[in-house]
């Protein structure tokens, strides 16, 4: 089964760039290092080879699951969002009613999230949480250590 995955034009470029480098340059260096084992002698006795086809394999099911995503991959078209209510790509200001702190957040595709940057997951509690809410409104989200209450203060692109 198949999962949309929606990206940015910066994501979608970065996972292009990664599968190029794995078929481009990993791909052959595997290669080289099966023929250089093989090159050894007994390949039943030749744990190099057995380690360099192990190796193999699983770059080409990384590979493989990469070209799935790329597949399924979807581009947001930015200047097309809705910023009535929060939806992927979102940018939103937030107040912690637990605490009084405000924060801003983007809200992205999974393989782009970075905390150090502000990008969370929308497929993360809070992430999903925050989905379809508008400007006023105030999202409880249960997270592993309890319940946190979030009102939305902005919503931007």
């Amino acid at each position: 089964m198949s999962k949309v995955s929606y990206y940015t034009a910066e994501g979608l470029k970065k996972l292009r760039d990664e599968l190029n480098y794995l078929k481009d340059v990993e791909r052959p260096r595997a290669s080289q290092a099966i023929g250089e084992a093989r090159d050894k002698g007994d390949l039943s006795e030749n744990a190099e080879y057995d380690a360099a086809k192990e190796a193999q394999g699983l770059l080409e099911m990384k590979i493989s699951k990469m070209e799935e995503t790329l597949a399924n991959a979807r581009l947001i078209d930015e200047s097309q969002l809705d910023t009535s209510k929060v939806l992927v790509l979102s940018t939103v200001k937030l107040k912690n009613l637990n605490n009084g702190m405000e924060m801003k957040y983007t809200l992205v595709a999974e393989s782009e999230a970075d905390l150090k940057t502000a990008k969370i997951s929308v497929s993360s509690p809070i992430g999903k949480g925050l989905l379809g809410k508008k400007v006023g409104e105030t999202a409880e989200i249960t997270v592993p250590n309890g319940t946190l209450k979030f009102e939305i203060l902005e919503i931007s692109r």
